[in-house]
């Protein structure tokens, strides 16, 4: 009498089973159809890097006679501009964090009523538009010096970067024990060694996270860029490309190959840094 149920619900657990394997499969398809249409422009650019003909119009949709000639050239006319965007990113994440970690800390752990008006102030500093920026510095610049210079594009660059990276950090040091930092401070430990010592160490995860969008802001930058420099001396290669396109227009294998060595340092980063940009961007949610 009790085996027709046991059958009916074993069919029933069956059949639901297989709906729900073909609703995944059916999400799962959908994905593969969703990152397929965003990666078509990556893998177009790669595509086109390599075309012996250097033209993308009649280029095949997949490159049968590779062609390196446009990763020569692009080495060879915009290689120094390739450096030159890697020191401006690279003294951009160092003077970030030098400045956000601290700042952060004393926004999370300091008890005063001016705290709130002051993280008003860093959201309300994002909401203003980059080109009031750039032409008031252009105006400050000329006057110190510092136009066409790698340190003038860094303090630049650094100005977009550090209200971001000041909210980053806070979220995760306002989730650290004070106790910590005060037995630091009874071991004999000052402020700033048990900074260093202590809150630094804990806080690793938010600072790669800070500093790879630091890095990101900067590599990627191309208002203050043109902004900011009027001679070839100083040339970041966003900018680079930008007038790479004047000359190029016949030898779109040169463009593209430039286009992709720009992006091979950022795809690294969040590469190797993806775990830690994970724990660093939930890490104030579940302290």
């Amino acid at each position: 009498m009790t085996i027709a149920p046991v059958v009916l619900s074993g069919q029933a657990a069956t059949r639901r089973r297989h709906k729900e394997n073909t609703r995944s499969a059916g999400y799962t398809a959908l994905g593969i159809v969703f990152l397929a249409l965003m990666l078509f422009p990556v893998y177009w650019m790669i595509n086109a890097s390599l075309q012996p003909s250097g033209n993308t119009l009649t280029a095949d949709i997949f490159p049968f006679n590779p062609s390196f000639a446009g990763y020569e050239k692009a080495i060879a006319d915009q290689g120094g501009n390739l450096i030159t965007s890697l020191l401006i990113s690279l003294g951009t994440v160092v003077l970030s964090l030098v400045i956000a970690a601290p700042a952060a800390y004393a926004l999370a752990q300091f008890r005063f009523r001016w705290i709130n008006i002051a993280l008003l102030a860093i959201i309300i500093s994002q909401m203003i538009p980059g080109i009031v920026i750039a032409n008031a510095l252009y105006a400050a610049y000329n006057d110190l010096g510092l136009l066409n210079s790698i340190p003038g594009l860094i303090l630049a660059d650094a100005s977009h970067a550090i209200p971001f990276a000041i909210l980053i950090l806070r979220a995760f040091m306002i989730g650290i024990p004070p106790s910590i930092v005060e037995a630091a401070r009874v071991d004999g430990a000052g402020l700033v060694r048990a900074f260093i010592s202590i809150v630094v160490p804990i806080s690793r995860n938010s600072l790669i996270t800070a500093g790879l969008f630091a890095f990101l802001f900067s590599w990627s930058d191309f208002l203050f860029a043109l902004t900011l420099t009027t001679t070839e001396d100083v040339r970041p290669v966003t900018l680079g490309i930008y007038q790479y396109l004047g000359t190029q227009v016949a030898n779109w294998s040169a463009v593209m190959a430039t286009a992709v060595l720009s992006s091979i340092p950022a795809i690294v980063l969040l590469i190797l840094a993806q775990k830690y940009i994970a724990a660093g961007a939930t890490g104030g949610a579940v302290k």
